[in-house]
């Protein structure tokens, strides 16, 4: 099989950059096949990198004929979330899950959540010391897992619930940084010789969560609820064309891969939003005056639809992109894509990290400019941080919801500032981009409400005079 520009560095190599430098293997590779190039980053098969737009549409918009979108091939993050996972569903399996799943991400539960979503970040700022570092990415964290909980399993609080979070968090930061994410892409080191060992305990860990899971699935199946909308009511209750339900490991992976990967995406885009905007104040003073505009008590839809907001949080998603590739597509019969001959059984992934990077589409890419996202509309194969077709993020509607109430939210009502002047740069988290060290952060204090100045000011105008 032919391979079209092929990188020349020993796939070993390859793999390792990719693992531990990811943003520096892409840029290298970019610089020298501007649109498209085949690396060599798995054992297996090489898959071709495609980042120029025209061929991001023909994969990944028009995926239904010559191109498919196996969930099998994503077995990487099996280990995480298990066979059964929507992630690694195939056909109608996937399609029938997709289509249970939708409404609980979309329409007039987002009015539910959008209230939620306020008194969740309200309560985990206000917990927080004054004047001490802390770090944003925990308190994001806290904030998305806290509204995931309610998607998921109804719960708010309660023991067990708290257990989740506590063992969902200790999974997830475990593979913090790229040596122990080193595990996911290694196979050879998925020995368990015991808790002490790396893999002992992330298997450990992950039969804490388990645990957790089980016992939730078993008390909801002894004590059903028709009533209940969360999704794990809805996978209990749904039935195949024989009349069977899913069984407790299929559940159970569900269940995983929308707490684990439901959560800690749209926490590592807030924890880079709170950084941009402290970092530079003029965008912080733009984005309050926006939000003062609306009052001190707007409804979640109009601060949703807030224009300078939107362009924050885009930007936000598109400097760094939390998801550097899309699933995998498999040509199914020669094809042509972008003045290349591709062969049947070639595996393509959209790069959605250098596409957000390429200097034509965004000029000074590496500079945060939310105001690109008020001048241009970009296209569905342009601005693409949720992936696309078949594939593309189920969950985006919700964590652009989080994400931008979840900012307006704090940086309305509260005075931070970052603890330390210096630029953070990504770093691989598991399978994605995150803030290296959490970017560390400042609370200052409460921020004086537009109602509360206007009071302070006739106070002081009635007693002069």
């Amino acid at each position: 099989m032919k391979f079209v520009n092929e990188l020349k560095t020993p796939a070993l190599w390859q793999k390792l950059q990719w693992v531990f430098d990811p943003v520096g293997y892409m840029e290298s590779a970019a610089q020298r096949h501007p649109d498209l190039f085949t690396a060599r980053i798995s054992s297996e098969k090489p898959f071709v990198f495609v980042h120029h737009p025209q061929a991001l549409q023909q994969i990944l918009i028009n995926d239904r004929q010559k191109l498919t979108a196996p969930g099998h091939l994503n077995t990487l993050i099996q280990p995480l979330v298990g066979q059964y996972s929507l992630l690694l569903l195939d056909g109608e399996s996937h399609k029938r899950e997709r289509k249970l799943l939708m409404p609980s991400f979309h329409g007039d539960r987002m009015q539910v959540y959008g209230k939620l979503i306020g008194q969740l970040t309200e309560k985990v700022i206000h917990q927080l010391p004054l004047d001490k570092p802390f770090k944003a990415l925990d308190v994001t964290q806290m904030i998305t897992i806290k509204v995931i909980m309610q998607v998921i399993f109804g719960l708010y609080d309660g023991e067990r619930c708290e257990q989740i979070i506590q063992k969902s968090r200790s999974l997830l930061n475990f593979l913090n940084s790229p040596l122990t994410a080193s595990l996911l892409f290694f196979s050879s080191l998925q020995k368990n010789w015991g808790v002490w060992s790396p893999w002992g305990y992330f298997l450990y860990l992950q039969k804490q969560l388990d645990n957790l899971l089980y016992a939730e699935i078993s008390e909801r199946r002894q004590n059903p609820d028709p009533n209940r909308t969360d999704i794990l009511s809805l996978l209990i209750s749904v039935r195949d064309e024989a009349g069977q339900g899913m069984t407790d490991q299929e559940l159970r992976d569900e269940l995983l891969t929308f707490l684990l990967a439901g959560h800690d995406t749209t926490a590592l885009a807030m924890a880079w939003g709170l950084y941009w905007i402290h970092r530079y104040p003029e965008v912080r003073e733009k984005l309050i005056q926006e939000l003062n505009s609306l009052g001190d008590t707007p409804d979640p839809l109009s601060i949703f639809r807030l224009p300078y907001l939107t362009a924050v949080c885009n930007e936000t998603l598109r400097i760094h992109s939390i998801a550097m590739l899309s699933f995998p597509r498999v040509v199914q019969e020669p094809i042509e894509l972008f003045g290349h001959q591709l062969d049947t059984g070639t595996i393509l992934m959209g790069c959605l990290y250098l596409t957000h990077q390429r200097e034509d589409l965004y000029p000074e890419p590496k500079t945060f400019k939310p105001e690109r996202f008020l001048e241009r509309q970009f296209s569905p194969s342009e601005f693409i941080p949720f992936g696309g077709g078949t594939r593309r993020c189920m969950g985006e509607a919700l964590a652009q919801f989080e994400l931008k109430l979840a900012l307006a939210k704090i940086v309305s009502s509260y005075e931070l500032e970052l603890a330390e002047n210096r630029p953070v740069k990504p770093q691989r988290r598991g399978v994605v981009l995150a803030p290296k060290g959490g970017v560390k952060m400042i609370l200052k204090g409460k921020r004086t409400s537009q109602n509360e100045k206007n009071a302070s000011l006739s106070l002081v105008s009635t007693t002069l005079t």
